[in-house]
């Protein structure tokens, strides 16, 4: 998650956090159209899970919390949503 310099709470998903945080602190193309001139930008909170499949839905999840969910998160007052097992 980054926060705004206005404080607002952005989520998304990477293979490359460094990366990407540098993408959007740069106001590349590449970078996330709603953090564009938003900045200075601050990661606030990144996680690794295990494929692209599980890191989109806890993204989706995240995204539908109300802030004080995700301030919790990022204080480590709450964990991850879990996910039963697809495999069956």
């Amino acid at each position: 998650m980054v926060r705004t310099s206005g404080g607002a709470l952005y989520t998304g998903i990477t293979t490359n956090v460094e990366r990407r945080f540098a993408e959007h602190q740069a106001g590349a193309p590449k970078g996330a159209r709603s953090l564009r001139g938003k900045g200075p930008l601050q990661l606030e909170y990144q996680a690794q899970v295990g494929d692209r499949a599980m890191a989109s839905r806890l993204e989706w999840a995240i995204k539908q919390w109300p802030r004080d969910q995700k301030e919790a998160l990022i204080r480590g007052e709450r964990s991850l949503p879990q996910f039963p097992d697809d495999a069956g």
